[in-house]
């Protein structure tokens, strides 16, 4: 039977750095953005996605109104529309999804 050899600690960790894993860079910016610089980047990478985020929320507003003022057969027509610009926007997200796989692959 083999006896194990001597064990060697391992270099404790230090929580105040990031964790080094080999192949992954934790940011690739090199300094952080702000909310309106990152929705802005966002925009321009995939402008489909904000596009349907408006007209689901137009659609859910005129809807909604349509609704309060009795009018079911609009209010229903704008339901509908609702559903669609939210499949577009899961579409949209899908394929901008789809696209910078593509990209980084390359």
């Amino acid at each position: 039977m083999a006896v194990p050899g001597p064990v060697t600690p391992e270099a404790p960790f230090e929580p105040s750095q990031p964790p080094v894993i080999e192949g992954f860079s934790p940011s690739v910016y090199s300094t952080p953005e702000s909310f309106k610089e990152k929705f802005l980047r966002k925009t321009r990478e995939n402008p489909m996605v904000p596009i349907g985020c408006l007209g689901t929320a137009a659609a859910l507003t005129y809807g909604l109104y349509c609704f309060h003022r009795g009018q079911s057969h609009r209010s229903q027509l704008m339901m509908r529309t609702r559903i669609a610009a939210q499949g577009f926007t899961v579409a949209a997200i899908l394929l901008g999804l789809a696209a910078s796989a593509m990209r980084s692959r390359s």
